[in-house]
């Protein structure tokens, strides 16, 4: 039997670990309370409306086709799927055609030249929108893949609850070794911040709301009556801004779990999430900051907080390493700082799907990702995308 005195000093070290043991418990915590898509039935009601399905698309040759083919081979019976080519240079429009392989459920549409002021993701949207002719709008980003049953679950989900605006939450893929490195970063961050889908669902505060603009459903009489993507054409994340003026104007925001249903492959190498998330994390992530002004001058450090946390042990352990520290109650505190971690991150590659081990890696990504963060701290309002340059009117780009 262990001598109750030898573990003392180890119980000091765990007191002094206390935020690396919270952290992710916090984190499970609020992520706990979810619904999905598949709790609701896909049987198709006895009169459906007409769906119009709006993929903006901006040299999206690599992903609009499985896009397309996915969408139309929906169990949903009425359906118009409107992709709308944003001055694509690969061919985007050919791609989607040869997809569709004549369904003429499909019509392509060629988006006007972008009014200043206006992103290019809302401007396509909102071009979709125009032409649209469905009762439901669902806006789907070019690079996911729809289940049959996507569409028949989520108008019963918005029947049930009585939703303006349904978004769903989908299965990341990870194929490269950087997807599986970095990705699982910042969905942590953002799962830390908003926690499980009912804990959105539910808040009273639009601050806390938020959508997934991957798939986003809006019943046409609350997108008309929220000003459409108009109202957000200036918003880097346009889908949580849409989420959080949609609850302002006292409309029904949810979001639901739907990984059987929807995948998204965002990004497939190292430039990709570099450039992707570094129009994201800073720029969007103020809207998402409550505190009101407070928030926004502290927000910098927070959008830091998650690596430097992961990190610091690892110093730590390494000036031990090293001989530059001597302190045993720190390196005791490391330490199990690093193995409550670990551990953390082992669930977390389980729970998606993939190997524990993949954990040894945090420690590059949070690296990687406190690099692009800085990178967009540094950046500020300046945002660029698809070979276009904005500049946020409100810091949120």
């Amino acid at each position: 039997m262990p001598d109750p005195a030898a573990l003392l000093p180890w119980l000091a070290a765990a007191g002094d670990a206390f935020p690396w043991l919270a952290g992710p418990l916090v984190v499970w915590w609020r992520g706990r309370d979810s619904r999905s898509l598949d709790d609701y039935p896909a049987a198709l009601p006895a009169h459906a409306p007409l769906v119009s399905v709006v993929v903006p698309a901006r040299d999206e040759a690599r992903n609009v086709g499985r896009c397309v083919a996915s969408v139309l081979a929906t169990r949903w019976p009425h359906l118009e799927l409107l992709v709308v080519d944003d001055h694509s240079t690969d061919g985007t429009a050919d791609v989607a055609r040869a997809a569709a392989a004549g369904d003429p459920r499909l019509r392509i549409l060629d988006s006007p030249p972008l009014p200043a002021g206006w992103m290019g993701k809302q401007w396509a949207c909102a071009t979709g929108a125009a032409a649209a002719r469905g009762d439901v709008l669902c806006f789907a980003d070019a690079d996911t893949a729809h289940a049959p049953d996507l569409l028949p679950r989520a108008l019963r989900a918005i029947h049930d609850r009585r939703a303006d605006l349904l978004s769903v939450a989908g299965r990341q893929e990870m194929d490269t070794f950087w997807e599986k490195v970095v990705q699982p970063q910042v969905f942590a961050v953002i799962a830390g911040r908003f926690g499980g889908t009912e804990r959105v669902s539910r808040s009273r505060n639009a601050v806390d709301k938020i959508a997934n603009g991957q798939c986003l459903l809006m019943t046409r009489a609350a997108y008309d009556r929220v000003g459409g993507h108009g109202a957000v054409r200036d918003a880097v994340a346009e889908d949580l801004k849409m989420a959080q003026r949609t609850h302002e104007a006292g409309l029904s925001v949810h979001l639901l779990l739907g990984e059987a249903q929807l995948s998204t492959r965002m990004y497939t190498s190292l430039r990709e999430l570099v450039v992707g998330w570094r129009k994201n994390v800073f720029a969007g992530g103020r809207e998402a900051m409550p505190l009101g002004r407070l928030g926004q001058w502290i927000f910098p450090l927070l959008l830091l907080l998650p690596a430097l946390l992961q990190l610091y042990p690892l110093g730590i352990l390494l000036a031990a390493r090293a001989g530059w520290l001597h302190d045993v109650t720190i390196i005791r505190a490391a330490f199990i700082s690093v193995a409550a971690t670990l551990l953390f991150w082992a669930a977390t590659y389980r729970r998606a799907g993939l190997s524990p081990l993949w954990a040894l890696a945090f420690p590059l990504g949070a690296g990687t990702y406190l690099t692009i963060s800085l990178q967009a701290i540094a950046r500020g309002r300046r945002v660029e995308w698809r070979g276009r340059e904005y500049v946020s009117a409100s810091g949120a780009a």
